[in-house]
């Protein structure tokens, strides 16, 4: 059913309203009579606003709803990458039912859209891949999927990789991936120079994982920052942690922020408790596309993590120091808006004309419901309810 008259709800936070929609988007907001046959819901006085949005996370990896995965490694980032490609398959993490499980527990907490990394390397090929557009596909209607080819283990590293993310794009992945050119490939002109010659292509976007810190993370980016001038790639760049973005020489990032502006790069931020993360609230004054993301959750890298983006949006909140009203209502933007915007999704928003994928948050403002973390209790979907009390319509695996 993609005609709803959804009933009692407060658009933003705002006045209490109906929002028709037909035909899968909304066809207005006031108060109106049902059609003939139109199904109607109760919104109950609920918050509504445009569907949350998971913009960085890895759907091939958790371990939830299998055995206790127990992990006595370092937390050092190359042990992690090579433990997880060597034995994914003897823990029996299976790419499709586990990015099944993830995906839909995002849509259970009011996600609509999600942008996925996914491993792409010499010993599991395209297969990872293949398990997570499996899910896409079965998801239709429930949760759009984007995919990002990520070569995690490296890629000059890892003899082979280029070819298989060449294969990956023309099969179906939207975006190319890279990660830290000097700290896995330790050739940062090398990679670059194949990420952006492979994304010239295929005329796709680049979101690169940077956790590379302080100097070396500026370094990296100024490197980018070329190749994106060079290759007229203004507006189709991401990087995801940007971790260098947090580093103490407020001029030196101030300088690298001043870049990102100009070029148009997009930042992604997953609030990671153990290491430095950019600002929110200085990428938003300087006018910067930040969005946000639940990364991992319970995998072999670590215990922690929610399919949810409001306890993402908790994370990130107390890791960047937010209490006011409007800094809250910020860390909705980014889940919400910032996502879209990132992703350059079309038709998102609560206008007229605007795609029915919409969540109803429990509290008396927008700050409020972002700090109570509480059950969503409608997400909608195109106009078809796709999950209720933080239920959603389809079962896990």
């Amino acid at each position: 059913m993609t005609n709803l008259l959804l009933r009692n709800v407060r658009p933003h936070g705002g006045a209490n309203c109906d929002l028709l929609i037909r035909d899968g988007r909304i066809a207005g907001a006031g108060h109106f009579e049902a059609d003939p046959g139109m199904a109607v819901e109760d919104g109950g006085g609920a918050i509504a606003i445009p569907g949350l949005i998971d913009a960085h996370t890895h759907l091939d990896k958790t371990t939830w709803g299998m055995p206790w995965h127990e992990n006595n490694r370092r937390a050092v980032l190359r042990e992690r990458i090579d433990f997880e490609r060597e034995n994914r398959i003897a823990i029996g993490i299976d790419p499709h039912r586990q990015s099944m499980r993830h995906a839909i527990g995002l849509a259970a907490h009011g996600a609509t859209h999600i942008r996925s990394h996914v491993d792409i390397d010499p010993i599991h090929r395209l297969a990872i891949v293949e398990g997570v557009m499996e899910t896409r596909e079965k998801l239709k209607g429930i949760i759009d999927i984007e995919i990002v080819a990520f070569p995690q283990s490296g890629v000059m590293v890892m003899p082979g990789t280029l070819e298989l993310l060449d294969e990956a794009l023309s099969q179906g992945c939207e975006v190319l991936g890279g990660i830290d050119p000097c700290g896995i490939d330790r050739d940062p002109k090398g990679q670059l120079d194949a990420i952006f010659k492979l994304a010239v292509k295929h005329q796709c976007p680049i979101d690169i994982h940077l956790h590379e810190a302080g100097d070396l993370g500026a370094f990296t980016m100024e490197l980018m920052f070329e190749r994106i001038r060079a290759n007229g790639m203004q507006g189709k760049v991401a990087i995801s942690h940007a971790f260098a973005l947090g580093m103490n020489d407020y001029l030196r990032v101030g300088h690298l922020i001043e870049q990102i502006a100009e070029l148009d790069v997009a930042i992604l931020t997953t609030g990671a408790p153990s290491a430095t993360v950019p600002s929110i609230m200085r990428l938003k004054q300087a006018g910067v596309r930040v969005g946000a993301g639940c990364d991992g959750i319970r995998d072999t890298w670590g215990p922690w993590g929610q399919p949810d983006m409001l306890d993402r949006a908790k994370i990130v909140g107390m890791k960047n120091g937010l209490r006011s009203d409007i800094e809250l209502e910020h860390l909705l933007h980014i889940i919400s808006q910032g996502g879209a915007d990132v992703m350059r999704i079309d038709g998102y928003g609560l206008a007229e004309g605007c795609k029915a994928d919409l969540t109803l948050l429990a509290g008396e403002t927008l700050a409020h419901a972002v700090v109570d973390v509480a059950p969503r209790p409608l997400v909608i979907k195109g106009g078809r309810v796709t999950a209720r009390a933080g239920q959603a319509v389809v079962d896990m695996p």
